[in-house]
């Protein structure tokens, strides 16, 4: 892709929604359900917390880095910005003072399929950050191409600007809007009885006696 495309900003994400993603863990999901988890390449560099937004999208290609100083003057609180290096793997596009700039518009994090930098001052900053890796390549201003809330890809996932992003140290889930709440429900009623699986486990019954998982023609040991 060569030139610069700019979609608009989604919609808001009601903060009753997010608070309620927040609860339900990627890896409870992942429990029954298949689709929009990035690939494992994308790991936690920075920031512990689960965190969930809407995703503010970017395709950051090359050594040209200006469409995503774009982003970073358009984000608001809620936003989870996603970034699509379009392939490179070996520049960085964000460092330690794009993350405070993500950090002070309120963003709820960041995801980029390829390199970050200034790995000590994201630490310091706190804000989740999930990349591929990292390196001392840095992108710059060339203001020639890149796309700003247009889908993208991420992780193997296509992301679209307003879907919904959730996302811990075990990885990163994308959600249409229209399931994200089913998703969590179901993953926090979940999370509820696995803590009756948990007292039984700890009273000394065995695991596939409490799930009712034994082998064909095995005999089930309390």
């Amino acid at each position: 892709m060569s030139g610069i495309e700019l979609g608009t900003l989604p919609a808001r994400c009601d903060l009753a929604l997010l608070a309620t993603l927040c609860e339900a863990e990627p890896a409870t999901i992942g429990h029954f359900h298949d689709l929009g988890f990035l690939h494992r390449r994308i790991r936690t560099v920075a920031g512990t917390r689960r965190t969930a937004g809407v995703a503010v999208t970017v395709r950051c290609e090359g050594n040209d880095g200006s469409i995503l100083h774009h982003a970073l003057g358009q984000l608001r609180p809620g936003d989870f910005l996603v970034v699509d290096r379009a392939g490179d793997e070996a520049v960085a596009c964000l460092g330690g003072a794009s993350a405070l700039a993500a950090q002070l518009r309120g963003a709820a994090g960041v995801v980029v399929d390829g390199c970050v930098t200034d790995i000590d001052e994201l630490r310091q900053i706190g804000l989740p950050v999930w990349a591929c890796g990292l390196s001392a390549r840095t992108t710059r201003s060339g203001g020639a191409a890149g796309s700003f809330c247009r889908p993208v890809q991420c992780g193997g996932v296509q992301v679209s600007a307003g879907d919904l992003v959730l996302a811990d140290e075990n990885g990163i889930l994308i959600m249409s809007p229209h399931e994200a709440r089913g998703l969590a429900e179901r993953a926090i009623e979940m999370q509820r009885a696995e803590q009756s699986t948990l007292g039984r486990l700890r009273a000394g019954e065995s695991y596939p006696a409490i799930l009712g998982t034994a082998l064909r023609g095995e005999e089930v040991q309390a």
